[in-house]
């Protein structure tokens, strides 16, 4: 899943980014109101982190184009300890929820993933598609009670498609959400490879594919009866 941090203030976004990038998701980050403005523009993500006193333009600017597009993502907002204010404002304008300075890093942590639960309709952090079982706040998973070995990005490939089980995600979607700016897409069946590995360690021999392809519209995570 593909997070936007807008924080101005350095310890703050870089260290908040830096603990997201180690539980497995893709992190874009910046310090200026438009610069976020212009990310959310051209890039899809699952969640933005907006503090609302930013250059430039502020969080709450930022909160109100992205309910103005209906663009499908929870918003999480950074907010001052005293400023009330501010969080009303915000949580009126369609913010998901909100963190208040000083935060500790679980915390954000753990409201991050509620509210990815929340946008998908999944009330626990365990998601089970037929005997394929993925923790998503451990980043395990299991199939028929046995630990499959994925790596990083399978793992987060499976999640998207496990958040969206049952649904046809494009490979568009895929690639959205799995790789950040700085990875040119070209023509490169990169999506295409990393579904054909996380296939054979998920997958059971003489069953069909947990994941299927739907040929022009992408794949398909259900349970292979």
């Amino acid at each position: 899943m593909k997070i936007l941090i807008a924080e101005d203030y350095g310890p703050i976004r870089l260290s908040l980014s830096e603990a997201l990038r180690e539980a497995g998701f893709v992190v874009e980050h910046t310090a200026d109101g438009d610069e976020a403005g212009w990310m959310l523009r051209e890039h899809e993500f699952a969640v933005a982190i907006l503090d609302i006193m930013l250059p430039r333009r502020s969080g709450l600017s930022l909160l109100e184009e992205i309910r103005e597009r209906d663009l499908d993502m929870a918003v999480l907002l950074i907010t001052a300890r005293d400023a009330i204010e501010d969080r009303v404002a915000g949580l009126d304008k369609g913010a998901d929820d909100y963190l208040v300075k000083p935060f500790a890093l679980e915390e954000a942590m753990a409201r991050v993933r509620a509210l990815i639960r929340r946008r998908f309709g999944k009330r626990s952090n365990i998601i089970r598609v037929g005997d394929l079982e993925i923790d998503i706040s451990a980043r395990e998973v299991k199939r028929d009670g046995g630990a499959v070995d994925l790596t990083a990005k399978e793992f987060s490939l499976l999640e998207l498609l496990a958040m969206r089980a049952g649904e046809v995600v494009s490979r568009g979607d895929v690639w959205e959400q799995l790789y950040d700016f700085s990875f040119e897409r070209g023509n490169s069946n990169v999506v295409d490879v990393f579904v054909s590995n996380l296939r054979k360690k998920i997958d059971v021999e003489g069953k069909p594919s947990f994941i299927q392809t739907r040929r022009g519209q992408g794949y398909v995570l259900r349970e292979n009866r």
